[in-house]
């Protein structure tokens, strides 16, 4: 476990997964093993989104990947590169046409194996400041490879009847579980605060768009994404790719409470 700390504000990552996020002891973090959700955080990388329905199949221009939901960075696991009491890196490098395995299989996969065309580093690094918890996600590898990417943070809640604020909208966590696993869609929106016993606000840069889910009344998801995957069929999914900058690209978000 990796700790950050900086007077009242406490930070604790697990191999790379934002576990705990803490100011004077009130924990802003949905727990794993708490009703909900398996983890506390993920990313969705180098897709967003299901595949099933399209079997399991992305078109890019180097042919067909094989990827199963929100693509295969999250079956990879992180090292811990360089770390201060404030700071901490940790990254995954894939090597493409590498078949990973697909924790999915076969409870709620067909798919076996997953693999994708390209080579890609992927860097995630946390900043702890008086203005919050930067996170930044740092892509590099072969120039003009398409991806999406969608940062999937849990949040804990302890009201009946907590709300998200964006742009002077309110959106009811009644409204955002009726959605479902489609998520409810928050377009051209880059600030968003979810308002419980204490407030969080989440700033990003890059991603453009935000997701909020949840199936349970105790946590819900904020999620900044690079593209809304339900605006098209799976098997055009495609259509959401941007290409990566020959000097790669970075996204950020901004946790402040």
């Amino acid at each position: 476990m990796t700790q950050l700390q900086l007077k009242n504000l406490n930070v604790s990552i697990d191999k790379g997964q934002l576990s705990s996020f803490k100011k004077d002891d009130y924990e802003y973090i949905h727990q794993v093993g708490s009703p909900g959700w398996g983890k506390s955080d993920d990313e969705m990388f180098p897709i967003i989104g299901p595949t099933d329905e399209a079997g399991f199949k992305v078109k890019t221009p180097k042919g067909e990947a094989i990827l199963d939901q929100h693509g295969l960075l999250r079956e990879l696991d992180y090292a811990l590169t360089s770390s201060t009491a404030t700071t901490a890196v940790f990254e995954k490098q894939y090597t493409a046409g590498t078949k990973i395995k697909n924790s999915k299989y076969p409870k709620k996969s067909t798919e076996e194996w997953l693999s994708w065309p390209y080579d890609f580093v992927f860097k995630k690094q946390f900043s702890l400041s008086e203005d919050g918890l930067k996170i930044e996600f740092i892509i590099s590898g072969e120039p003009e490879m398409p991806f999406m990417l969608g940062y999937h943070p849990a949040f804990k809640l302890r009201t009946e009847k907590p709300t998200v604020t964006h742009a002077k909208k309110e959106i009811s966590l009644a409204e955002i579980m009726a959605v479902g696993s489609r998520a409810f869609q928050v377009p051209d929106c880059s600030e968003i605060t979810l308002n419980d016993e204490n407030s969080i606000t989440l700033k990003s840069e890059g991603f453009g768009n935000i997701m909020l889910w949840t199936e349970v009344t105790n946590m819900v998801c904020v999620e900044p994404v690079s593209f809304y995957p339900y605006a098209v069929a799976q098997e055009n999914l495609n259509e959401g790719f941007q290409n990566l900058p020959e000097e790669g690209i970075t996204f950020t978000v901004l946790l402040k409470i």
